[in-house]
């Protein structure tokens, strides 16, 4: 039977953990956070993905001590994998990752990735990488296989055992493994890829996709408000067609859609390709922090008093991760503007009475409650009330007499 270790316990690896135990499998659970792993031996999952009722339901090993990986033969490596400050893909996390698994592999062991990476990562790096910390040839003493993660945060539609799962091996014996083992996980079967490398670009043009269809919307939302119209009546308008794409303006954040398509810019430059629509779209869309502070500032006063609302990269988790609300924040704050922030998932400052405009950048669900009072009730009369993805009543906010805008 197989004994599968779970590295890395993140918004990816937990749930990873969980379905697997859920489904009889023996599973470990490896973090280097010590802190996480106590508190996951508690049954707190900070990223709320998992309750504690249904961690406790289940039968995981957690442990801080890379040791454990001995104790399996199937080892899933679900590892961050970020870009620097130059949006060039940072793999060191894989790498040292790689590095310590290697340290505890022994001969016929299966070591799968979920991480999103560029093609040829998991083979050209990731195998020697295994294969210098273990002094086993991989191919022969132990197999490679890639199953790129399609987690969602927050989305309880969408959960591990509800979606296809890609799979792909080494070789024909390690993919039909990998696959008899993802079915048991998840009742939509599995998506078998002809190769790793597929299985990994794939995965990378999944969000490279909509970061473009984004961009798109995004630059079509600058361009209304350029023609004094709103975007939301025009998308609105454009969607009674039925094949118009659903996608809304906004900042995009997170570790997905704002990261990957930069693995992929990196892995022409490496071919020697130069991207163009990829590249265009990342630039319109990391634009987008500038261009939503000039709309909130056009027409404040010097010193306004502006409250931002919402800090997480989307509404309803606490995911804060490549989160753009911050450079918002900054950029407020640099212009002159006495700004305070506030996001329900985390200790904030004591919120004034009222403040000259109110920024809702992040809709979480406490925000829109009880027809949004929470937000109208802090933003002084006459003032600004900036809706970024357009969720409020804009009739009600203007007959209130606020001054309504949005992207």
């Amino acid at each position: 039977m197989s004994k599968i270790c779970i590295v890395g316990l993140g918004y990816v690896g937990l749930p990873l953990a969980h379905a697997f135990a859920a489904g009889g499998k023996e599973v470990i659970g490896y973090d280097i956070n010590s802190e996480r792993i106590t508190e996951l031996k508690q049954g707190i999952d900070r990223t709320r993905e998992i309750s504690t009722e249904d961690l406790g339901s289940v039968q995981i090993e957690f442990s801080d001590d890379p040791a454990v990986i001995d104790k399996a033969n199937i080892i899933i490596l679900a590892i961050p994998s970020p870009v620097d400050e130059n949006n060039k893909p940072d793999l060191s996390l894989i790498e040292s990752a790689s590095g310590t698994v290697g340290e505890h592999l022994s001969r016929g062991d299966i070591v799968v990735y979920e991480s999103t990476v560029y093609p040829g990562t998991t083979e050209e790096i990731c195998g020697p990488i295994l294969e210098n910390a273990s002094g086993l040839t991989c191919g022969e003493d132990f197999f490679l296989g890639y199953s790129p993660e399609r987690i969602n945060p927050g989305d309880k539609q969408h959960t591990v055992n509800k979606i296809i799962k890609v799979v792909a091996g080494q070789d024909q014996k390690t993919t039909d493994t990998l696959c008899e083992l993802y079915k048991t996980i998840t009742d939509a079967g599995v998506h078998r890829s002809p190769s790793i490398k597929v299985a990994e670009m794939a995965k990378a043009i999944e969000n490279a996709q909509r970061d473009l269809n984004i961009a798109f919307i995004n630059e079509i939302a600058l361009l209304c408000n350029k023609c004094g119209i709103a975007t939301h009546d025009v998308l609105e308008a454009a969607r009674s067609k039925w094949n118009f794409l659903r996608f809304e303006p906004g900042l995009v954040g997170g570790h997905c859609i704002g990261v990957d398509p930069y693995y992929l810019v990196e892995k022409a430059r490496q071919m020697g390709m130069e991207t163009q629509m990829i590249t265009a779209g990342r630039s319109v869309n990391d634009g987008m922090s500038t261009a939503v502070v000039e709309q909130v500032a056009d027409g404040l006063k010097p010193e306004s008093s502006i409250l931002v609302l919402g800090l997480t990269f989307k509404p309803n988790v606490p995911d804060m991760r490549n989160s753009k609300s911050s450079e918002v924040v900054g950029s407020l704050k640099q212009r002159g503007f006495q700004v305070t922030a506030h996001d329900p998932f985390f200790a904030s400052e004591d919120l004034e009475d009222v403040y000259d405009a109110v920024v809702l950048l992040v809709p979480h669900r406490n925000y829109l409650d009880d027809e949004a009072t929470f937000v109208l009730d802090r933003c002084k009369d006459g003032g600004l009330v900036y809706d970024l993805k357009s969720v409020l009543d804009r009739d009600k906010v203007e007959h209130a007499g606020y001054i309504y805008r949005a992207l």
